[in-house]
């Protein structure tokens, strides 16, 4: 084999996974990906999304994994996105997803969300007189700029204005959430999913404790921690899962990962969370097989 074929062979199998540089040598459960890949002959390299003179052209494929620090510069990251030749998932999914407006449109598709008031930056929000509430960005990742607010009390009353008020005041489109008091107890459930027999398909599922404890005090850090053991679906979350990722634009056969965040609401009924396409956690320690079925995934898509 001539130089130039070994070159072309390597570069076949070479993968990016795409990270930041404050996580260089990515997070700890993608790293659980890695013997995998190498066990399927591809090469995976991380590579921080903003890293200069990156020839993103020489990778097979570059698979986004935790570009967390992406936040507070959406509109480059998403021309970043649409500048790389083969992206996992692909730059018009990041586009979408990364903006928080997408529950819109899932709403209208009839999945079941978690009813929202979205104030404007030029807008203005008075809280209600009572009830327990999330505020948070439409643009954000990790809970940070999160909070959780009682507003029988006044002084969160007082707390979640400000809150509002500098997010607006940031240029931010805001979120206001009613509180799902079902997080404390049962918690959040979050379903994997990755390619497989022509379809996107289950791989595992974990259940997250609460996030938001009180208001937003800031987070030192690119996410706050959490606390994560393995679940068994409901039938329920199942269903509404699929329901989400069949309403996602282009169809969910383009994915190669998706997460589907679903809390009970106040009828028991799973409601959706979020749905993370762009750069979710994958859970991949918490399950045997989920980091041999991500890599095949990956390995498939080359």
């Amino acid at each position: 084999m001539n130089e130039d074929s070994v070159r072309a062979t390597r570069e076949r199998s070479r993968v990016a996974l795409v990270t930041c540089d404050q996580i260089p040598e990515l997070d700890r459960d993608d790293q659980l990906v890695l013997p995998a890949l190498r066990e399927r002959g591809v090469e995976a390299v991380p590579v921080a999304w903003d890293a200069p003179a990156v020839d993103w052209s020489s990778f097979a494929l570059a698979v986004i994994r935790s570009p967390w620090d992406y936040v507070a510069r959406r509109d480059e990251f998403v021309a970043w996105a649409a500048k790389v030749p083969r992206l996992a998932n692909p730059a018009d999914v990041v586009t979408w997803n990364t903006d928080k407006r997408y529950l819109r449109e899932l709403a209208v598709a009839g999945v079941p969300v978690v009813p929202t008031t979205w104030v404007e930056p030029g807008g203005a929000w008075r809280p209600p007189p009572g009830g327990e509430v999330v505020v948070k960005p439409a643009v954000g990742a990790g809970s940070l700029d999160s909070g959780r607010y009682d507003l029988d009390r006044a002084e969160h009353r007082e707390l979640a204005a400000a809150h509002v008020a500098r997010l607006r005041l940031a240029g931010r489109l805001v979120m206001v959430q009613p509180y799902l008091a079902a997080v404390d107890t049962y918690g959040e459930t979050a379903l994997l999913f990755f390619p497989g027999d022509g379809d996107l398909a289950f791989s595992h599922a974990i259940r997250k404790g609460a996030m938001l404890t009180g208001p937003d005090e800031g987070v030192e850090g690119l996410y706050k921690e959490e606390s994560i053991r393995t679940r068994s679906p409901l039938d329920a979350e199942l269903e509404i899962a699929r329901k989400a990722l069949a309403a996602v634009p282009g169809g969910p056969d383009r994915l190669l990962y998706a997460r589907v965040d679903l809390i009970p609401g106040p009828d028991d009924l799973p409601v959706l969370v979020e749905l993370e396409l762009t750069e979710p956690s994958l859970f991949l320690g918490t399950a045997g097989g989920a980091p041999e079925r991500f890599a095949e995934a990956i390995a498939a898509r080359l």
